[in-house]
C-alpha cells in the first residue's frame, strides 16, 4: 500500500482561520484533500496578529476539533504571513569566487546571498528571506544556475522580503503557543501564486491580486521570478463598512446585502431592493446606489495596486495580466471593473493541484501552502538521508528560484 504523508496548510486571515489537511500519495504523485475547516478569527487586525492569546485560543480550538475528526493529532503546519507591515526591497550582492579552479560552489552561492541580505533597516524591522532574481558572473547577466560555472566575480540581484519584527514574532509565538510546529512561514501572495498561477504566466509577466477581508496582497512575477511584493491595508471588510455607512444599517446586515446583491458594475434598470432586518423596519435601497458604493472602494484597491505597479514600471505592461483571487474577488463583475482600471487582461484565479477540494477563490492561500510544503519536502528528500531541512534550501521561498 502506498505511503501517504499528511501536509497541513494554515491560513490565518483577518476574518477567518482556514485549515486544509491533505494526504500526498507518493506512488500516484497526487495530493488529496482530507479535511477542510474554517473558523472565525480573533486577535487579527488587517492581517496582522495583534493579540497572541486570542488567536492562540482560536487555533487550539480549531486543531482540537480537527484532531478529533481525523482521529490523529496534527503537530506541524505551513503558515501564511500577511499584514501591511510586510515589504519587499531589491538588493545586490557581490563576492569573489573562492575556489582555485574558479568553479562556483554552493558555498559561493550562500556567501553572495548573505552579502545581498545586508540591507540597512530600522532596528524593529527584519529581513526574513531573499529571493534571487538572477546571478551575474564576471558581468554576464541572466544566469539562473551558476553552480559549476567558472568565474572570478559572482554577483546576484535579489528581492528581499521583510517585516515589522514584533508582528513577525507575534505570528510565530501564537502558533507555537498552540502546540504546533512551524514548518515554514510564507507570505500569503506567494502561497496563493503557487496554486493559482502557471509557469507560463510567471514567465510572461503577471500580477496576482489576493483580496482578503482586511488586506489585499500583491505579487508580481516576470521571467519566472518574483519581482515585487506588497500588502495594501484595504480589503473586503472595508466594502462592508462602506455599505453599513451608506445604507444606515448594521455590519451583519451590510455583509448579507453585499453577498446577495453586491456588484462592481451597474447595468440595466435601477431596481429598489427590500431587506428584512430583525426588530427594525425593512431596509429599502437602490441597486444602483449599492453598486456605486462597492465600485468606489474596489476602484480604490485597484488604484493602489496600480501605484505599486508604477514603482516597478509595470503598469499596463504585464502580458499575462492580472489574476484575482481571495474572498473579495467573488464580487460579481469585478473582472470587468479590473479590466477598466488596469487596462490589462484580467481573470479570476482557479486554485489547482489538490484533488477533492472545491476551487474556491478564498482557499487559494491554503492550497498554495500545501503545494509549497509538498514541493519542499520532495526537494529535501532528493538531498538524501540525513540531510536536515535547510541544509541546501534554507527556506521554502527557494522554490521560487527559477
Amino acid at each position: 500500500m502506498a505511503r501517504k504523508k499528511i501536509i497541513t496548510g494554515l491560513d490565518i486571515g483577518s476574518s477567518s482561520v482556514k485549515v486544509l489537511i491533505t494526504k500526498k500519495d507518493a506512488k500516484k504523485n497526487v495530493i488529496e484533500a482530507v479535511l477542510t475547516t474554517k473558523e472565525e478569527s480573533d486577535g487579527i487586525r488587517k492581517g496582522t496578529v495583534v493579540s497572541v492569546e486570542k488567536i492562540s485560543d482560536v487555533l487550539k480550538n480549531v486543531f482540537s476539533k480537527v484532531s478529533q475528526d481525523l482521529g490523529r493529532p496534527i503537530n506541524s503546519v505551513y503558515v501564511n504571513l500577511s499584514g501591511s507591515h510586510i515589504f519587499s526591497s531589491c538588493s545586490h550582492g557581490l563576492v569573489s569566487v573562492s575556489r582555485a579552479d574558479r568553479k562556483i560552489s554552493e558555498e559561493d552561492i550562500q556567501r553572495v546571498l548573505q552579502a545581498a541580505r545586508a540591507i540597512n533597516l530600522p532596528s524593529n524591522k527584519e529581513i526574513f528571506d531573499i529571493l534571487p532574481k538572477e546571478f551575474i558572473i564576471d558581468g554576464e547577466r541572466g544566469i539562473r544556475e551558476p553552480i559549476g560555472l567558472e568565474g572570478v566575480r559572482l554577483e546576484t540581484e535579489v528581492l528581499a522580503l521583510g517585516g515589522f519584527s514584533p508582528y513577525l514574532k507575534n505570528t510565530r509565538q501564537a502558533i507555537l503557543n498552540s502546540d504546533l510546529e512551524i514548518l515554514d512561514l510564507v507570505p500569503s501572495a506567494l502561497a496563493a501564486a503557487r496554486s493559482s498561477l502557471t509557469e507560463k504566466q510567471k514567465e510572461l509577466g503577471v500580477a496576482l491580486v489576493d483580496i482578503g477581508a482586511g488586506v489585499t496582497n500583491l505579487a508580481v512575477f516576470e521571467e519566472g521570478s518574483l519581482i515585487h511584493l506588497a500588502v495594501i491595508p484595504i480589503g473586503s471588510d472595508n466594502i462592508t463598512s462602506d455599505i453599513a455607512v451608506g445604507l444606515y444599517t448594521d455590519i451583519d446586515s451590510a455583509e448579507r446585502i453585499k453577498i446577495k446583491y453586491g456588484s462592481c458594475v451597474f447595468s440595466g434598470r435601477d431596481i429598489k431592493k427590500k431587506v428584512v432586518i430583525e426588530e427594525e423596519e425593512p431596509l429599502i435601497f437602490s441597486q444602483k446606489f449599492l453598486t456605486k458604493i462597492i465600485a468606489i472602494r474596489v476602484s480604490e484597491i485597484f488604484e493602489q495596486i496600480n501605484e505599486e505597479l508604477k514603482k516597478i514600471s509595470k503598469e499596463k505592461r504585464l502580458p499575462a495580466g492580472v489574476i484575482l483571487i481571495g474572498g473579495g474577488a467573488k464580487l460579481p463583475k469585478i473582472v470587468k471593473l479590473a479590466k477598466k482600471k488596469f487596462c490589462l487582461p484580467c481573470f479570476l484565479g482557479k486554485p489547482q493541484g489538490i484533488t477533492g477540494i472545491e476551487r474556491d477563490l478564498s482557499w487559494a492561500t491554503a492550497c498554495g501552502l500545501v503545494l509549497l510544503g509538498a514541493d519542499l519536502e520532495e526537494k529535501e528528500q532528493g538531498f538524501g538521508f540525513g540531510k536536515k531541512l535547510g541544509s541546501k534550501i534554507k527556506k521554502i521561498f527557494r522554490i521560487f528560484i527559477p
